[in-house]
C-alpha cells in the first residue's frame, strides 16, 4: 500500500526530495501522513481535495500486506 501511495503522489510532486511518509498503524487501520513541500500541496490534494478523495478507493483497495 506504501508503494501505491508513493507511486501516486509522485506522479504530482515535483520537488520529489522533499517528500517524507510517516506510517502509522492502529488495531483498524493504517494511516499514512505525506509531508511535501508547499508548492506541491495544490497538486497532490487538488482543488477542494478532489485529487486526495479520487485516490482513497484506490489506496483502500490495495493490498495491506504489501507496504
Amino acid at each position: 500500500m506504501l508503494e501505491l501511495i508513493k507511486y501516486i503522489v509522485g506522479q504530482f510532486a515535483e520537488d520529489k526530495e522533499n517528500v517524507s511518509y510517516d506510517v502509522e498503524e492502529t488495531e483498524d487501520a493504517i494511516n499514512v501522513t505525506v509531508t511535501l513541500s508547499d508548492s506541491d500541496m495544490g497538486k497532490v490534494i487538488g482543488t477542494q481535495g478532489k485529487i486526495a478523495k479520487s485516490h482513497r478507493p484506490l489506496v483502500r483497495a490495495a493490498p495491506t500486506n504489501a507496504s
